[in-house]
């Protein structure tokens, strides 16, 4: 038999002990609790954010669009783009299309399907004119009048469905002269963009002069890297080679998404809010011309 100064011990410990495994109890059900609840509210915040992010709506030509299989490492600039919105729910719908100008992608009923998609508060960002130009192709050539109202319509259009309209002047093309000079290669028709931007105040990101200054930054052979010069051997796609000025690699593509970036953020637009910081590295080098002289 426990003598009374043993009992008094065990009536002592055995209330502790209860203790003890009851506020352990509440405390792990608290914890739980406040994790299951803070990962609710982390997910409901990504929602939130989701929901309230705009669409960017792309609509171009071969140096924007994304590209089937059997054309890589062909990249368009679109493709890259969704580096500069990482984590801010902003959506990117890009319906550029090779060898589209603005006339062909009305045709093809591609414009209005675009804007069957827009909603109040999207952004619809427009660059063509490498086909539209291309007077020795007419299944895709657009003369400069032409161009210039099918640019106007695509501002109105936009604009009646509540989107904001922003016109890119074409990205150039890699031609330099004997002497390692860049030349320009749209002709009147990146003026046409700039006018219509001017007169119906439309946000203007000038990818023409932007793209020049980068290729003349890097030169006549370092700009090679930045479209599709390849070796023979290089590509399974094209086993014979290929030295392609129009057309983007990844690097080139990605140094131009880094462009329109910069010219999103500099436009101070609540969409260039939304843009991650710090924003792409650019690949225009330093102390070099900024573009060819006009």
């Amino acid at each position: 038999m426990p003598s009374p100064a043993q009992s008094t011990v065990a009536a002592q410990s055995t209330p502790d002990a209860g203790h003890r495994d009851f506020y352990a109890r509440l405390i792990g059900s608290i914890l739980m609790r406040t994790i299951l609840l803070v990962l609710w509210l982390m997910a409901l915040s990504d929602d939130a954010l989701a929901d309230g992010a705009p669409t960017l709506r792309l609509a171009g030509d071969s140096t924007i669009a994304i590209k089937r299989a059997e054309k890589r490492p062909e990249t368009g600039w679109g493709e890259a783009l969704g580096e500069a919105f990482a984590g801010s729910g902003v959506k990117i719908d890009n319906r550029a299309m090779n060898g589209r100008s603005t006339r062909t992608f009305i045709e093809e009923g591609r414009w209005q399907a675009l804007l069957d998609a827009v909603v109040a508060g999207d952004y619809v960002l427009i660059q063509f004119g490498h086909n539209d130009q291309s007077q020795n192709k007419p299944d895709r050539y657009t003369p400069p009048a032409d161009y210039r109202r099918n640019l106007e319509r695509f501002v109105d259009q936009a604009r009646e469905r509540g989107a904001t309209a922003i016109l890119l002047t074409p990205v150039a093309r890699r031609r330099f002269d004997q002497n390692g000079t860049l030349l320009h290669s749209h002709g009147e028709y990146p003026d046409l963009v700039r006018a219509v931007a001017a007169e119906r105040g439309v946000a203007l990101i000038d990818l023409e002069r932007r793209s020049e200054a980068v290729l003349a930054s890097q030169g006549a052979e370092d700009s090679k890297q930045l479209f599709l010069w390849l070796r023979p051997g290089d590509s399974a796609n094209y086993p014979d080679g290929l030295q392609d000025d129009t057309h983007f690699a990844p690097l080139g593509a990605r140094c131009m998404a880094a462009e329109v970036a910069d010219g999103l953020s500099a436009l101070k637009l609540p969409l260039s809010r939304m843009l991650r910081r710090p924003l792409p590295t650019r690949c225009l080098r330093a102390n070099e011309p900024a573009s060819p002289p006009r």
